[in-house]
């Protein structure tokens, strides 16, 4: 899971079923701003927390359509490079409190082809 897609794998009866979530979650680069009137103040203010509080929605959405995607479980593991797993353990643990699985964490993972994916999952189940 990153922040551009989330690739569910699932187990069942030996086997294992790959659904791709593309996320909405923008990229931005903060931009310019103003600048202050004091000497050797900052010379660009930028407002950060509107482009913030948007990717907190876009994020909110994204991990909406990931739990949409997830069977009923009892196991979760999720995995990727980056940040994004742990905001969607969090997610999970204060706004989804019906989700309550047996055992969940999160790994950090380096990114990873569909098959390595799956033969990670199938590996981590053993």
């Amino acid at each position: 899971m990153d922040k551009r897609e989330a690739k569910i794998i699932t187990t069942e009866n030996g086997g294992q079923l790959l659904k791709v979530v593309s996320s909405d979650v923008e990229e931005f680069k903060s931009k310019g701003g103003s600048g202050t009137r004091l000497k050797g103040g900052p010379q660009d203010v930028v407002h950060d927390s509107k482009y913030l509080e948007r990717e907190k929605h876009q994020y909110r959405n994204y991990f909406s359509e990931v739990i949409k995607q997830i069977p009923d479980f009892h196991r979760l593991v999720i995995f990727g490079p980056a940040q994004t797993g742990q905001k969607f353990f969090e997610e999970i643990k204060n706004n989804f409190k019906y989700l309550k699985p047996d055992k969940m964490e999160v790994k950090t993972a380096d990114s990873m082809t569909d098959n390595q994916m799956i033969a990670w999952v199938r590996d981590y189940y053993r």
